[in-house]
């Protein structure tokens, strides 16, 4: 397909912005601009009538409503031969720095819809934030997939050909139930959605058409329809293969899933009702997850797997709720947890510290000291919590680019969320003197050992872990030989048993100093590992659900036989 593609405006009386959307657009494309007049009132017409060529104006003799502008431009552009509509709304909400990315991907996957999925500044109204979310939770159920990270966004590339097909065989909604309805019935028609991170900003004095009495029983309408539809379709969305062949990837390299997508409706849902329906909201999110996530249902099986062989050869008794659902909705929780305490729901009262002698000594020490956690439990809970504490000063090392979803959402909760964050994936000398500087300031660097680099993922010692080898980073236990500190363990991990939110602080001392010596570097290393990896271990054996590597920790990227 040649990629011959248009800017599609829908306009219904925002002339205001139009003209500046108009401008920006023709400033940095040579694309054509296709302006549909949704019989808008005198003022904005006057200004769309000043529009010149490249600029084409297709005025609708009566309004419409946005999808019926949409559907009409969609039309028009395929009989005006073009194979692709850019659609922008005229309102200027959209960061058409994002354009060159969304244009980039509709040539490269020109048969796919690419739409934004939005990123929202303070702006947002409120009762509109979580009304999307409450969609999002619909379109999932209506799709039985997370493939549609957002079905209300208006800054879309459509395949003209593929979507005019679409209209065609359905009866799309005219109004503000457009941009849902034409994403789920494209879906149900085999066409796969892929989505980029835009910003959206509320001018203050921004012009809606949205009527909330009206649009919201219109769009309640349109869902019970379409649930109605993906019942009749149920054996076919079943069977629907994912766009992409998956492949043995580096943990860094795996995207997100729609469960932390979720997490900011699942937010909403908590700070207006508590976590009990919080806990009843998540439960059907996360059985259909694990039904149809693939590498994270694969990956829990494997590590249940060889945690019950590891718990009945050493006579531990094996529970009956180590079950991939149950990992899966004790991983969700946790990430509430991790939202919660930075919003400073969790108090003092909510942890109990073990080895305080050791944590109140390792605070009073003019040096400071690094800190080797792990996935396992809830390592951002103790650094949300030790806000309390202004005279500790913790720095974490993560892999922040592999959830900007998730840090969107963290940061939003408390912007003070990313103050003392280092991002791992940027290491190097210069990162390891501010270390060692922050240190010598009496400041505490907090890094996992249980995850190989992102970009020396072969770099490794094997150790054995749950009666299997697996892989383990050198390079945390290389940096603490560096560092020249005192290293000690912390293990966050959530009381099971407790009905309210409970929190056990495992905090013990490592080593005072780790030492490589010349000539003996890898024996010293080894030791250093198998050290880790036992104790690593061992806490897992206290909390086996609250483990939260969802790859094959057993593996190396690519190379599922080298041990």
């Amino acid at each position: 397909m040649i990629f011959n593609p248009c800017f599609l405006i829908p306009c219904y009386n925002h002339g205001r912005t139009l003209l500046a959307v108009i401008d920006a657009l023709q400033t940095d494309f040579d694309y054509p601009v296709l302006v549909i007049d949704d019989a808008s009132s005198y003022p904005t017409q006057s200004i769309i009538n000043t529009l010149k060529a490249p600029t084409m104006v297709h005025r609708l003799d009566n309004n419409q409503g946005k999808g019926g502008a949409v559907m009409a431009g969609l039309k028009k552009a395929k009989k005006l031969g073009f194979s692709h509509a850019i659609q922008i709304d005229a309102d200027g909400q959209h960061d058409l720095n994002a354009l060159p990315e969304l244009i980039l991907n509709a040539k490269k996957y020109s048969n796919n819809i690419i739409s934004g999925a939005p990123i929202y500044d303070e702006s947002v109204p409120k009762g509109r934030l979580y009304g999307r979310y409450l969609t999002h939770f619909w379109v999932w159920v209506e799709t039985l997939s997370f493939s549609i990270k957002d079905s209300m966004c208006g800054f879309r590339v459509y395949p003209v050909g593929a979507v005019n097909q679409v209209i065609a065989n359905n009866n799309i909604g005219k109004r503000m139930d457009f941009d849902i309805e034409i994403m789920v019935k494209s879906f149900w028609e085999g066409i796969d959605i892929r989505f980029i991170d835009i910003k959206v900003i509320y001018p203050e004095d921004g012009l809606s058409h949205f009527q909330p009495i009206a649009d919201n029983l219109r769009i309640t309408k349109m869902h019970t329809c379409l649930v109605f539809g993906m019942l009749r379709r149920l054996p076919k969305l079943l069977l629907r293969k994912k766009p992409k062949a998956e492949k043995l990837e580096h943990w860094s390299k795996q995207s997100e899933s729609g469960t932390y997508y979720g997490m900011k409706f699942l937010l909403g849902i908590y700070s207006l009702f508590g976590r009990s329906v919080f806990k009843m909201c998540l439960k059907p999110i996360l059985y259909y997850y694990s039904l149809f996530s693939k590498k994270s249902v694969r990956a829990s099986t494997l590590y249940l797997q060889y945690l019950t062989e590891y718990m009945r050869k050493n006579n531990i008794p094996v529970t009956d709720n180590l079950t991939v659902y149950q990992h899966l909705l004790s991983f969700a929780e946790t990430m509430l947890d991790k939202l919660a305490a930075w919003k400073g729901d969790f108090t003092p009262e909510n942890l109990t510290i073990n080895n305080r002698d050791v944590v109140e000594k390792a605070q009073n020490s003019p040096q400071g000291c690094l800190i080797l956690g792990s996935h396992l439990g809830n390592l951002e809970l103790f650094r949300a919590l030790s806000q309390s504490y202004p005279e500790l000063k913790i720095n974490a090392l993560v892999f922040t680019e592999h959830a900007p979803r998730f840090n969107a959402v963290l940061s939003a909760v408390n912007p003070d969320a990313n103050l003392n964050v280092i991002e791992v994936n940027k290491m190097g000398p210069e990162t390891a003197i501010l270390l060692s500087q922050k240190i010598e300031e009496g400041e505490w660097v907090v890094i996992v050992g249980d995850r190989t680099s992102t970009t020396m993922s072969q770099k490794v010692i094997w150790a054995d872990f749950l009666g299997h080898k697996a892989p383990f980073p050198q390079g945390p236990f290389i940096l603490a030989s560096l560092l020249k500190a005192p290293v000690y363990l912390l293990f966050g991990l959530r009381n099971e048993s407790s009905q309210q939110a409970h929190f056990d602080l495992h905090f013990e001392l490592f080593s005072s100093q780790i030492i490589l010596p010349r000539g003996k570097r890898e024996e010293a290393l080894q030791s250093v590992v198998e050290k880790y990896a036992q104790r690593l271990q061992h806490y897992t054996l206290k909390a086996p659900l609250q483990w939260y590597n969802f790859f094959n920790f057993w593996t190396l990227t690519g190379n599922d036989d080298e041990k």
